[in-house]
């Protein structure tokens, strides 16, 4: 039996060069994969078609946008996961998804073989392995561009010279990676990270210094679930695919950052991210209302901990569910209503409200109706602060 292999196939460029890598280095037949996650203005029946044009056997496209947004989105938004408190793991949420569903098809076809696209530059070779090698262990995985030490110009002139159907060329030398959850674009002119990015990179946000209304928008969560938008029911998908138009008609979740790589070095990335900026903003302003301090409090490293394990390709991780099990707890209350204001590239938060909220007015105003009980602030503030005291009194005496 002819030996096969499995590849994660973007239809971009590193994927159709490594299809014809692939067989021609180990004579196996290639089983092209293909995963829609939303990436939006894309003919999956094209790039499927793209596929055996390079030269696979096979060609499969997987409808994953409803497992992505409620399997994989939906924890981020909870976990508010953003990776150097900024981005919101575009890329590092659909590899697990994708990893899963290729350890499934080499299983239905018989292939003992995963390949990938991506160079060894990069995090995503990190999160397919690792993802695979937790999903199905008796894999093995390949890496063709990487493996092949093929440059991405070389790439771009062997899919030249083989007149591989792909829309590379070294005039539009970027590398784009994009689903509903947000867009990436990389290389070419952005490696200089002294160069400004152009309008022309963007295409999920408007640009927010055009002078336009502001969109008022009113979100609502059940147990940390977007579950409704200004009062019309949605589910996780339709509720990102909804703020996704609306947020990026105002510019909102436009990021231009140099960020810390697995592999150790640093990287210059330039992202679109409006629905899932918008979310996470409203979501993190709910939780402010309704939990409890010290969760809060503690959430906070949680959180963090939580997005470096995803960054890091470890969603599959012991660690990541244990952290999984606290915020999930955690969203007990956090029901009710966030009013956005997007407008200007920014998604503000003007209106919060919410059977699960812990504001107590009469406790809060500063007026009439007053029930705080000040006369018991002064010995709570000399108990808070007696260790202080206590410390600086023996600084005093040892320094005499």
């Amino acid at each position: 039996m002819t030996k096969r292999v499995v590849l994660a196939y973007s239809g971009g460029l590193d994927t159709s060069v490594a299809i014809g890598w692939i067989a021609a280095e180990t004579g196996a037949e290639v089983i092209c994969v293909a995963a829609d996650v939303g990436q939006g203005g894309e003919d999956m029946n094209e790039i499927r078609q793209r596929a055996l044009d390079c030269g696979a056997v096979e060609s499969v496209v997987l409808d994953l946008k409803t497992e992505f947004a409620q399997d994989f989105c939906l924890p981020a938004l909870r976990a508010n996961a953003l990776y150097l408190e900024r981005y919101p793991l575009v890329s590092a949420l659909s590899r697990p998804v994708i990893a899963k569903h290729l350890a499934l098809a080499a299983q239905k076809f018989g292939a003992d073989t995963v390949a990938h696209g991506c160079t060894g530059k990069g995090n995503d070779q990190v999160r397919f392995e690792v993802g695979i090698g937790a999903i199905a262990p008796e894999l093995d995985v390949i890496a063709p561009v990487r493996d092949s030490g093929m440059t991405r110009d070389k790439a771009i002139q062997f899919a030249e010279d083989k007149g591989l159907p792909i829309d590379q060329s070294k005039r539009s030398p970027y590398s784009v990676d994009q689903n509903f959850w947000g867009r990436a674009v990389e290389t070419g002119f952005l490696e200089d990270p002294w160069n400004a990015p152009i309008e022309d990179l963007y295409s999920y946000t408007s640009d927010p210094a055009v002078a336009r209304e502001p969109d008022d928008v009113v979100i609502s969560f059940v147990d940390g679930v977007p579950t409704a938008i200004d009062g019309r029911p949605v589910t996780v998908l339709e509720a990102i695919l909804e703020l996704n138009k609306r947020a990026g008609a105002q510019g909102v979740g436009r990021l231009d950052m140099v960020e810390d790589r697995l592999v150790g070095i640093k990287s210059r990335e330039v992202y679109e991210a409006p629905g899932a900026i918008a979310l996470i903003t409203a979501h993190q302003e709910l939780e402010d209302l309704t939990v409890e301090r010290d969760v809060r409090r503690f959430k906070f490293s949680v959180e963090q901990r939580w997005t470096e394990l995803v960054y890091d390709g470890l969603w599959f991780s012991p660690l990541r569910s244990a952290l999984d099990a606290f915020v999930d707890s955690s969203q007990r209350h956090v029901t009710g209503d966030i009013r956005l204001r997007l407008h200007g590239g920014k998604a503000v938060a003007t209106g919060r409200r919410g059977e699960g909220s812990l504001y107590d007015f009469e406790l809060a105003t500063y007026d009439t109706g007053d029930t705080f009980d000040q006369t018991l602030a002064k010995g709570f503030v000399q108990l808070w602060g007696l260790p202080s005291r206590i410390a600086a009194r023996r600084e005093q005496r040892l320094a005499k």
